[in-house]
């Protein structure tokens, strides 16, 4: 059987290919065999990905007993919790597209027959499903876990609760003492942020698409049986190779809506939307839009009891059940297809195989769900005339209006927030922060958690051009677009301009003449557009590139003819 690493092991003319993996102590069986890319994210700035190095081990060990020759690459990855707030948290976004692109450049520019990714932190996670669906090669998506709740007077901690505490201690809620207790309690070792936030929201995508093994991206970091699961996903790996199952079988329209249903009833990150959007457009996969988030959300309850919004943590779930237990909820329900995966089984064979823990209470039925409708909506209107996302997660509330608090930057806002300067009712506007604009399209979990931490979360509404931590909730609206920096409406609001916000109309509209204002200056957009921030680099070639937020914002161009 003709395998791609053949282009680099077969025949004389390679022979000194040859050679100079013989240095590496590769001989005539691994050349025979599948030659299988074990893809890290490993770094050690940071608890996420600080044990992948480790989780290699037994991934490389699967792999060679299932008869392949794993070989190791490594890219970057940007810790979002450490850069969040700060000038560092634009490259996150942009992370994304170049560890798609390495993820790329080493399989592809060396022929492998299959590749294995570990994953963690935020970005690294749909990087991975973006690089396997673009290039179409037979590959494994494993998850290095969730950290382990940290603990503080007898409550669970999550990194989110530091944040949130920052707010608390402006406010005069907490002194500097007790946030320092609270800081060095949060986060107890390895893994990734310990709540439904970004990270496990991907994590379980990735097994819903059938990237994962169903199980397998639920066991927590230092958990005694990570190994198992990783020696078992690089066995997989090269069953993979050897069975031909290739990503864009299981990248499917019906697969991205369960993976989006699965997060609806999570109340997952509103990241999700942005990554999943991305997925798709790499699979080349047509029908799958932003409005589907909207439709799944109307239709999906919540029944995953966990943080931002809830009471529980990934940990909790994994001890619950896992993602197979939201998976059976959703096959009884009826409200899931059937497809393949990674492991050869389809999803529903995977699910049925899940057990569920005897009186858990971290997944409800859907009888009794957490929330009637699930965790997001997509709302349109002068201020969005492309969509831009609402996150319901953490209340109930359906329609705001007030007046507009307008920003230029997170930090011009943030330091409003610290100095008590937002008031009951108002409609906070952060533009300027989108995917070009920005660039990067930063998070706003310091104002966000700011915003908790002084009792406002649910009195205030935040609309943005750029993005949320999944740790954030409170009435927050982002992925406006078209984003100010090009020009969208965002850009002409005026601070006390009524804003209303109308979810179940989907609808977010300004008491204000924008069009007009549009018009007035045209093409030009230099009275509000500010001087480019980055001319050179990676951060210019970023913003030069990157699409809309409502298709994803990806770098790269699947359906350009």
């Amino acid at each position: 059987m003709s395998k791609r690493s053949d282009a680099i092991v077969k025949g004389r003319d390679r022979a000194a290919a040859r050679a100079m993996l013989r240095a590496t102590g590769m001989d005539d069986e691994n050349f025979a065999g599948p030659i299988i890319a074990v893809f890290n994210t490993w770094t050690n700035m940071g608890p996420c990905n600080m044990d992948l190095d480790k989780l290699a081990v037994p991934v490389r060990a699967g792999i060679r007993a299932a008869g392949g020759t794993p070989v190791d690459f490594n890219s970057i990855a940007v810790s979002d919790g450490i850069t969040m707030g700060s000038e560092g948290m634009r490259a996150s976004l942009m992370s994304r597209e170049v560890i798609a692109d390495s993820i790329e450049l080493a399989v592809k520019g060396h022929s492998l027959d299959g590749v294995i990714i570990l994953v963690a932190c935020d970005k690294t996670i749909p990087a991975a499903g973006m690089a396997l669906a673009r290039m179409n090669i037979p590959g494994v998506v494993l998850y290095g876990g969730s950290i382990m709740p940290g603990k503080h007077k007898g409550k669970d901690l999550s990194v989110q609760d530091v944040f949130e505490a920052v707010g608390a201690c402006a406010a005069g809620i907490i002194d500097d003492a007790e946030l320092k207790e609270i800081e060095k309690a949060a986060c107890p070792g390895a893994g990734a942020c310990g709540g439904q936030f970004t990270a496990n929201s991907m994590a379980m995508a990735m097994t819903f698409l059938g990237l994962s093994p169903m199980g397998a991206n639920d066991v927590p970091a230092i958990s005694d049986d990570k190994n198992a699961s990783a020696y078992r996903a690089g066995q997989i790996v090269v069953e993979c190779v050897n069975e031909n199952r290739l990503p864009r079988e299981m990248v499917t329209k019906k697969s991205l809506m369960n993976a989006a249903i699965a997060l609806s009833a999570t109340a997952a990150s509103t990241n999700a939307i942005l990554h999943l959007l991305a997925i798709a457009s790499e699979a080349q996969v047509e029908g799958f839009d932003i409005d589907a988030f909207d439709a799944i959300s109307r239709s999906t309850p919540v029944i995953g009891d966990l943080k931002p919004g809830g009471k529980y943590m990934a940990f909790d779930l994994y001890a619950a059940g896992g993602s197979g237990l939201i998976g059976k909820r959703l096959v009884d329900a009826g409200m899931i297809d059937d497809q393949p995966t990674v492991t050869g089984r389809s999803l529903f064979e995977e699910i049925l195989d899940s057990k569920e823990t005897e009186g858990q209470d971290v997944v409800r039925q859907f009888s009794d769900p957490v929330k009637s409708r699930g965790g997001y909506g997509i709302l349109y209107g002068d201020l969005a005339p492309e969509g831009c996302v609402v996150k319901l997660a953490g209340h109930g509330a359906l329609f705001f209006e007030g007046p507009a608090r307008v920003f230029e930057s997170e930090e011009d806002c943030f330091e409003v927030v610290q100095n008590n300067g937002i008031k009951k009712g108002d409609v906070i506007i952060i533009r300027n922060e989108g995917p070009a604009g920005g660039p990067g399209m930063r998070e706003m979990l310091g104002v966000t958690a700011a915003l908790v931490g002084q009792d406002l979360a649910d009195h205030v509404a935040l609309i943005t051009d750029g993005r949320f931590s999944g740790a954030s909730y409170g009435f927050v609206i982002g992925h406006v677009a078209p984003e100010a920096y090009h020009g969208g409406p965002i850009a002409f609001v005026k601070d006390g301009e009524i804003v209303t916000i109308d979810v179940e109309a989907r609808t977010i509209n300004v008491k204000a003449d924008l069009q007009s204002r549009m018009a007035e200056w045209g093409s030009d957009y230099s009275h509000v557009r500010p001087k480019k921030k980055y001319r050179t680099g990676a951060y210019a070639k970023f913003a030069k590139l990157v699409g809309s937020a409502s298709k994803g914002a990806v770098t790269s161009f699947p359906f350009d003819t």
